[in-house]
């Protein structure tokens, strides 16, 4: 599964660098330069590992010029790079028995660091954890993100957004992921299941607030409301599918480090 580590790392690097500044180039200079670097230090260079590496490079530049363009179009189009994410994902798993173990300065660090079980863990193990952390992060805000404007709970730039009325999701989101992967990763997947529970608890009284807006009654801070240009609908579905999608991503980065 060392190619898939190199993929997520190099997008997840990509995503952040393009969350920083308001260019393209950076980003995708990031992504091929990060999966180099990562193969580098994972002293990946068999035949079999330059293959995987080079669609890892070229699948972080083609993920960050298909996410620039479903921006900037929107509408159903947003459907393609998360297409273009899983299949590639996908061809990596495949392929994944062309990849060497990670060895190298990684596997001699693992060794050396003095973190209790780190020296006897699996050093592919360890660089699939990295990268799954990073896909917890910018990336996954960009794949929920996507999901939810291939499906029409995004409105077209300029108009009012589900998201306007619950704050904090771009933020809440990656700590959401985090923790349920953290949780999963120790073997506490039913504790996960609380932070799912108080997600839906805290949330509820903004939607409720939404509510009273669409119906001209009084939302949480005592005050007349009234946006006609978002429903309660459209907030709920904005909510339970980036929801969905955000544990998805989640559970999905778990499955992908207990196979490896």
């Amino acid at each position: 599964m060392s190619g898939v580590a190199v993929l997520l790392i190099a997008i997840g690097c990509a995503d952040i660098a393009r969350r920083l500044t308001t260019r393209l180039w950076p980003a995708v200079v990031t992504g091929p330069v990060v999966a180099v670097v990562t193969a580098a230090l994972c002293a990946l260079w068999h035949l079999g590992d330059l293959l995987l590496v080079g669609i890892a490079a070229v699948a972080a530049v083609a993920w960050e010029v298909s996410c620039n363009h479903a921006e900037r179009v929107g509408g159903r189009r947003q459907a393609a790079p998360l297409v273009l994410f899983v299949a590639v994902l996908a061809v990596l798993i495949v392929l994944s028995g062309m990849g060497s173990p990670v060895a190298g300065l990684v596997k001699a660090w693992a060794s050396w660091a003095p973190v209790t079980g780190l020296g006897s863990a699996d050093p592919t193990r360890i660089v699939l954890v990295a990268g799954v952390i990073l896909l917890q992060v910018a990336t996954g805000n960009q794949l929920v993100r996507l999901l939810l404007g291939s499906v029409g709970s995004v409105k077209p730039a300029g108009e009012p957004q589900p998201s306007d009325r619950l704050k904090g999701g771009r933020l809440l989101g990656p700590m959401e992921r985090l923790l349920i992967f953290g949780l999963g990763l120790a073997g506490q997947l039913a504790a996960a299941t609380a932070v799912v529970a108080a997600k839906s608890i805290i949330r509820f009284p903004e939607i409720n607030a939404q509510k009273a807006r669409e119906n001209g009654g009084i939302g949480i801070d005592g005050q007349e409301r009234s946006d006609p240009g978002i429903g309660i609908d459209d907030v709920t579905e904005y909510f339970l599918v980036g929801s969905f999608a955000s544990w998805i991503v989640a559970l999905g980065g778990l499955a992908l480090t207990m196979a490896g």
